[in-house]
């Protein structure tokens, strides 16, 4: 059974927050520590944060990225967002003209856009699955590949619909034909088990402000060890550098492990929060959480469906508890999906309109007193 101190969250007791899939709210010891970071270093400068202080910086969320994910902390790098982790990917793989790209029309433009920023450089191709109301058939997918394919860049949960795909699925679909496989975690870490040795994924980045419940500016980056080994980052700097404060402008050389993506100063508040963040989801418990999101899931698309007051509502969110996560999407057929979203905005229950829906997103704070009061409110709106 979850149990989580809703005074960590004091927002989650004013509104119905339900949108954890654009912002999750931070737990109260993750601000508290990134808060007193900024006020000894902005007061004291490198009195309370001298160069080791600096190289350490990244540590504790490396530390928690690598049990959180299954890797070897040699394999995580922290960067500052994930698009920046799936440029770097995508760059340091050197593609040849006539390589092909597998992803879906679905998917954030950030796990896309890269790829068809290379098509104009390499000649690759970029292909993509279709969906039908936000849901992508894996038979499709898997018919794009083939063994022209170099990569399959895909999100693990769609920020749209929720769909959640089988990670070993998708990576035996990509090594059977000799292609990588990199997965946008930015939907399900912190929220989903992942096992990135056991699932054999080649590359995986998440951002911390979602399921990590952590800050903007700081993200996870994780790359299998051999190909650590292999690839060199398209963007270096200092930090690039086995030893960052020995300062050689003679020669570029890099670290030997995942660090060498790590190339620039960063907020470094943000991995201090991070890494407190996802200390606080171990200790709430991760198969918990997991059985405490899919709950809210899975009941609160029952209660929409079930409403009778919500007459040809369509749930873009995949029933099936291995294909969703912590998202219910619906679609009211008939109306204006922002106007309902706007609508439950002003009435504090805090939701987004995404894919010609509305979604509501759960995590650690929410309640079964939220989904009631949400499907409540929308009868509201929906009687008018």
């Amino acid at each position: 059974m979850l149990r989580v101190n809703l005074e960590d969250f004091p927002t989650a007791r004013t509104v119905t927050y339900l949108n954890s899939a654009s912002i999750s709210l931070m737990p109260r010891p993750a601000i508290d520590s990134m808060v007193e970071f900024q006020r000894k270093v902005a007061s004291g400068g490198t009195i309370g944060f001298d160069e080791s202080a600096e190289t350490q910086a990244l540590e504790g969320a490396r530390n928690e990225a690598a049990s959180l994910l299954g890797a070897h902390r040699e394999e995580i790098a922290v960067l500052s967002s994930a698009t920046v982790g799936i440029c770097s990917f995508a760059w340091s793989l050197n593609l040849k003209r006539g390589a092909n790209v597998v992803s879906t029309d679905a998917d954030f433009p950030s796990v896309v856009h890269p790829w068809m920023r290379l098509r104009e450089e390499k000649g690759i191709e970029v292909r993509l699955a279709k969906n039908h109301d936000g849901v992508v058939d894996e038979n499709e997918l898997e018919k794009l590949v083939d063994d022209r394919t170099a990569v399959i860049s895909i999100s693990h949960v769609e920020f749209g619909t929720g769909q959640r795909f089988d990670l070993r699925w998708l990576s035996e679909l990509a090594h059977s034909h000799g292609a990588f496989l990199i997965v946008d975690a930015t939907q399900s870490a912190g929220l989903m088990p992942i096992d990135v040795h056991r699932d054999e994924v080649d590359a995986l980045v998440a951002s911390g402000y979602k399921g990590l419940l952590g800050p903007f500016g700081v993200s996870l980056f994780y790359l299998k060890w051999d190909l650590v080994e292999k690839l060199e980052p398209p963007l270096v700097g200092w930090r690039s550098a086995p030893d960052p404060y020995n300062l050689n402008v003679t020669e570029l050389t890099f670290a030997k492990d995942a660090k060498k993506f790590e190339y620039s100063t960063m907020d470094y508040a943000c991995p201090i929060g991070l890494a407190e963040s996802m200390r606080y989801l171990t200790k709430i418990g991760h198969k918990n959480l997991t059985s405490h999101v899919l709950s809210m899931t899975k009941r609160f698309i029952d209660i929409v469906r079930d409403n009778q007051r919500f007459p040809h509502t369509i749930a873009l969110t995949p029933e099936e508890e291995g294909a969703h996560a912590s998202i219910a999407s619906f679609r009211f057929k008939g109306r204006d999906q922002s106007v309902i979203a706007g609508e439950l905005v002003k009435r504090h229950i805090i939701v987004s309109q995404r894919f010609d829906g509305v979604r509501f997103s759960f995590h650690a704070y929410n309640t079964e007193e939220d989904l009631l009061r949400a499907n409540q409110t929308l009868e509201e709106i929906l009687s008018k």
